[in-house]
């Protein structure tokens, strides 16, 4: 069958491929849902994944698997992408929505573990623990307190107050350390945190700054050279945000002069594939620096609560058609009435599809109907009388702009 013509199965005959070791809570949930999970600990080349998807339903990635343009026109039973983390740049998401599969996320269930490991960080480079680590196991002992600092009463920069800053931001405060903020859009300060206007007002007067923000086109390298010169001579930088946020080798060549006093950076521009290949970056061997490998949400807490949040989203969009949650294409939920079917369709966002969805449907009697677009794509979800729902299905599957359509109850 081609993607404009229908697709519909029942739940046990839905398979899903979850990469990367996603956490077990994930498949139990899907498991005990009635799917067919097939769970591996490894990422998939684009080629891997080209000759796997076809077989499969639900994809499920982490950060190392780039589910890309070639992947989704391979995959012909896809119906949903979860991205088991926070972020969802390493999914291609205008084709996703192009070929009308949404991709669901999990914005907030590692909130608490990145922010605990930031506050952890602010301590170890204050007290310079990473060194005094490396010089022990070594057999040395540099018993000393020169240049070493508490938390509380210094001023944390937080350059990003959503909901990793936030959480920083509170736990901060609670060590007694003075909160300040820049974010580009107004957000409402938690505690006795304050705002500033811009990023070099922050960076001015922190003894650390910490990163907080997503990859756009106004945050790449938004720390560079200049901004490190910005800052105090002898503060400190974290970054658990995204690699590419920052200028390494200028934050690498602020560290060798000693102008900033130690950095902590859980993420890079480049990181390895997998455990075999090396970790290259300028900030190797920099006196106080704490590298660690993307491990921010890396708990057994945050990875429950993200197995559970994005296995929970995929299966309403497939039990109910609900797209709340997705990342990528109109966000629609429908309540579901009573003795109906229901018909769900992707099309393409073009002049005339409403009219003509509308001339299938008015010879019908129809329970409930919402359509929305976004972008370069629609998404209806209509609720029919149960006798009627073939036949309405297959005429809105034969529309010209038509992606996919889909049959439920």
């Amino acid at each position: 069958m081609s993607e404009k013509q229908i697709l519909a199965f029942p739940k046990t005959e839905i398979k899903v491929l979850l990469l990367e070791k996603i956490s077990d809570a994930a498949a139990t949930i899907l498991r005990d849902e009635g799917y067919i999970v097939d769970s591996r600990t490894a990422a998939m080349s684009e080629d891997e994944l080209v000759a796997a998807i076809p077989d499969y339903h639900v994809l499920g990635v982490r950060s190392k698997t780039q589910v890309t343009d070639k992947i989704f026109a391979a995959a012909r039973r896809l119906l949903a992408v979860g991205c088991f983390c926070i972020g969802t740049d390493q999914t291609d998401l205008p084709s996703a929505a192009e070929h009308g599969k949404p991709v669901f996320n999990a914005p907030f269930a590692n909130t608490r573990s990145v922010a605990e490991m930031v506050i952890a960080e602010i301590i170890m480079l204050l007290r310079q623990i990473g060194d005094r680590n490396q010089e022990c196991h070594a057999g040395r002992w540099n018993k000393v307190s020169s240049n070493c600092w508490e938390a509380r009463g210094k001023v944390l920069g937080i350059v990003g107050y959503g909901h990793v800053g936030s959480q920083v931001s509170v736990l901060a405060e609670s060590m007694g350390m003075i909160v300040k903020f820049y974010d580009h859009m107004p957000k409402l300060a938690l505690g006795n945190a304050t705002s500033v206007n811009s990023l070099e007002a922050l960076i001015d007067g922190a003894d650390i700054v910490t990163m907080h923000v997503p990859l756009t086109t106004s945050t790449g390298r938004m720390m560079g050279a200049e901004q490190f010169a910005l800052m105090k001579p002898g503060s400190y930088f974290i970054n658990a945000a995204r690699g590419e946020v920052v200028d390494i080798p200028a934050l690498a060549a602020a560290v060798r002069s000693g102008h900033i006093a130690g950095c902590a950076v859980d993420v890079f521009p480049q990181e390895p594939a997998n455990g075999k290949e090396e970790l290259v970056t300028e900030l190797r061997g920099l006196p106080n620096t704490i590298l660690t490998p993307h491990i921010g949400g890396s708990t057994e807490e945050a990875q429950a609560n993200i197995g559970r949040e994005v296995a929970g989203k995929i299966i309403q969009f497939i039990n109910t058609g609900s797209t709340v949650g997705c990342v990528n294409l109109p966000e629609v939920q429908l309540p579901p009435t009573r003795n109906t079917h229901r018909v769900l369709n992707f099309h393409q966002n073009v002049p005339g599809v409403l009219r003509d969805i509308n001339n299938i449907l008015s010879g019908y009697n129809v329970g409930g109907q919402v359509l929305v677009t976004q972008g370069k794509v629609g998404y209806l979800i209509v609720d029919l009388d149960a006798e009627m729902s073939d036949e309405v299905k297959t005429q809105v599957a034969q529309l010209s702009a038509s992606i996919k359509t889909r049959l439920l109850y």
